[in-house]
């Protein structure tokens, strides 16, 4: 099988790169910059030089598009540009490679974000549920769908909405952990606010599944069939770290701090996995106790 992945140098790309390589895939990581591979299976090309060598993506299983600003960030006036911009700009780019390519990839997957549901304590939400577009990062992901739409009558298209992928060397959980490593872990804001994650584990595979199955199309939630809420992740995480869990973060510290970026740990949604489980996709880690039990 033969992959094109862009973004595949970040903290997914990463793990999936080398999910796919440990199965005999060659992988072709699109980058900015040009970067050396020492994996005889994994080839890297810059954008730059697809301008000329646009035949090195043709023949393709898949596309991947993993690429934008990281979210991560005080969300100013310039961050918000470049985290609605980076996203826009390269799933436009890949449309337009896919547009040129005389043997279209078989499916391409496009990144995107639970964040589209808006946000809830009270809701559940899966594929079927109705968008909302009444915060910022529900306006950057609907936008972010929007322009991955345009490739739909190319090839079969799936958009791969993420909720926080937990692991080990990466992504959030680090930093979710930090406070308690030093003793001073606890609920942030009400505790109430739905967590919807999923192990990095089941984040690769489930791209893979997409990939291969040909019945996978449209809106998929990459998230675990167990959401919780941040009080009991953290008693959780507490319980498998052997720290406590007594020192609530109140909600005014975190948007002091964070501004309104504070809304990722003070706001969430509880997401379903619905499409992913109808269609035969099992969870290696569907629970909190054993993801953070294997991070650990």
């Amino acid at each position: 099988m033969k992959v094109v992945i862009f973004g595949g140098s970040g903290f997914i790309g990463r793990f999936l790169v080398a999910h796919l390589t440990g199965k005999g895939s060659k992988v072709v990581i699109v980058s900015r910059s040009e970067r050396r591979m020492d994996d005889p299976l994994t080839h890297c090309v810059t954008l730059s030089e697809l301008n000329d060598k646009i035949d090195q993506l043709e023949q393709a299983d898949a596309f991947v598009n993993l690429a934008g600003e990281t979210i991560n960030q005080r969300w100013t006036a310039k961050a918000k540009e470049k985290i609605l911009t980076s996203r826009i700009d390269m799933t436009k780019k890949v449309a337009e490679i896919v547009n040129k390519l005389k043997y279209k990839p078989k499916v391409v997957m496009n990144s995107s974000a639970v964040g589209i549901y808006g946000m809830s304590e009270t809701q559940v939400f899966d594929e079927r549920s109705m968008t909302q577009a009444d915060d910022f990062l529900a306006k950057v992901v609907s936008k972010w769908e929007k322009a991955a739409d345009a490739m739909a009558d190319d090839t079969r298209l799936v958009k791969l909405r993420t909720g926080v992928v937990l692991g080990k060397h990466g992504g959030a959980f680090p930093l979710m952990a930090l406070p308690y490593k030093f003793y001073v872990g606890g609920r942030i804001g009400s505790g109430n606010q739905w967590l919807s994650w999923i192990h990095i584990s089941d984040m690769v595979r489930l791209i893979e599944f997409c990939i291969r199955n040909e019945n996978m199309h449209g809106s998929v939630n990459a998230t675990a069939p167990t959401p919780v809420t941040n009080d009991e992740f953290g008693r959780i995480l507490a319980k498998q770290m052997n720290r406590p869990h007594y020192f609530p973060v109140p909600e005014f510290v975190f948007k002091f701090l964070f501004g309104e970026m504070s809304q990722l740990l003070l706001r969430g949604q509880r997401v379903l996995p619905r499409i992913a489980q109808e269609h035969g996709f099992t969870f290696t880690y569907p629970t909190l106790d054993k993801t953070i039990e294997n991070i650990l």
